[in-house]
């Protein structure tokens, strides 16, 4: 298993770097993101295999301080973000939360983050760097409505836990609280300041992030007392991958239908118009996908790069049949793996191509490759 190679240190200017000097000082090898080159954050904390089985086992405990943050408030926020987003927003009671899209007009994903209706307005969770670009997104519909958005994405300092003991982690954080159930949001009170926790998949597992805004460092070390164990980008790709959760800069970008990428659970085909409604709906009800995410075992370790293409002989001529999204070295499979948007009429499992000029080949496998615990 090869890692690839970390950037050159991260900006003295970043307004998260003293976080990730902390990290740094902990262990952390620090390198890019891939699905947001022009932010870093942990590659690994130095044992990838034990970060790796944290994720399978117990807990893992993620650095998302560079995510951003969009706030929606006014009295007809929610009737606003309903007409545009692909999933539920009026229908949500306080508290609830739910993975939200805005689409295209042609269906395509063009942002992908997480939605919450609070007390104080409606909160998006973006991935890093797309609070602004949500936000003027948004803006371009906004009219004579009563409805403000807020990029807050300063204050947004969130911290991840993820596997089967993610659970226990958080109660052992904060004792006394029951269960917080699937796809809802709470604020618990810790060392004197309001936590705010909001359950959902990370890394494709049961899990949970935490905000404590300025102390993420000190709720980072607390969540490591209570059990859980730091992990970089390494293994928190590999996780994903092999159960099947993709992700938005990587696997998916404003060339993909929600469903090519497996998204189901990010939009709605009961809450009527919104945009790229009608797309989404044709393609449920007649299919005619032209592509769809597949996971492929490699018959080699060694990395594929993004955007290779899966090359097939095919009535006598060789034909590109796919591209690949994403690569990681699989410990259930031994091998490579990596995820490419596939062709129709060639998603069969074992059907095999050669990877680009690498040498390589790649078959495909059925996916999840390793299925998700249950909290």
């Amino acid at each position: 298993m090869k890692l690839p190679s970390p950037t050159p240190p991260y900006d003295s200017d970043s307004v998260s770097t003293s976080f990730l000097e902390h990290l740094a000082a902990r262990g952390a090898r620090i390198a890019e993101r891939p699905e947001a080159p022009e932010f870093d954050a942990p590659l690994t904390f130095g044992d990838v295999p034990a970060e790796y089985r944290a994720g399978l086992e117990g807990a893992c405990l993620l650095d998302a301080t560079d995510r951003g943050r969009v706030r929606v408030t006014g009295t007809q926020a929610p009737d606003f973000l309903h007409r545009l987003l692909s999933n539920d927003v009026r229908g949500l009671e306080m508290g609830a939360a739910n993975r939200n899209l805005l689409l295209s007009a042609k269906g395509k994903v063009l942002f992908d983050f997480d939605l919450c209706r609070e007390q104080e307005g409606i909160v998006l969770s973006t991935p890093p760097g797309q609070a602004r670009p949500l936000l003027e997104a948004l803006d371009v519909y906004l009219f004579a409505e009563d409805v403000r958005l807020e990029d807050e994405s300063g204050d947004h300092r969130p911290l991840e836990i993820g596997g089967p003991g993610a659970a226990s982690v958080l109660a052992g954080l904060f004792p006394g609280h029951g269960p917080l159930p699937a796809h809802s949001t709470i604020e618990l009170p810790w060392n004197a300041i309001a936590v705010k926790v909001n359950s959902l998949p990370v890394a494709g597992a049961p899990g949970f992030r935490l905000d404590a805004g300025s102390e993420a460092a000190g709720l980072w070390q607390a969540l490591e007392a209570a059990g859980a164990t730091p992990v970089g980008l390494v293994a928190r790709d590999m996780l994903r991958v092999e159960r099947g959760a993709a992700l938005f800069g990587v696997d998916v970008d404003e060339n993909v239908y929600p469903q090519e990428a497996r998204m189901e659970e990010a939009f709605s085909l009961e809450k009527g118009c919104y945009i790229g409604q009608e797309v989404v709906a044709k393609i449920d009800t007649y299919g005619g996908l032209n592509k769809r995410l597949e996971a492929l075992s490699v018959d080699s370790d060694e990395p594929v790069a993004r955007g290779t293409k899966l090359l097939l002989e095919d009535r006598g001529e060789e034909r590109e049949l796919g591209m690949v999204t994403s690569w990681v070295y699989s410990f259930a499979l031994d091998t490579g793996v990596v995820l490419a948007f596939v062709k129709r009429r060639h998603q069969q499992p074992g059907t095999t191509f050669r990877l680009g000029n690498t040498g390589a080949k790649g078959k495909i496998v059925d996916w999840p490759i390793r299925c998700s615990p249950t909290t």
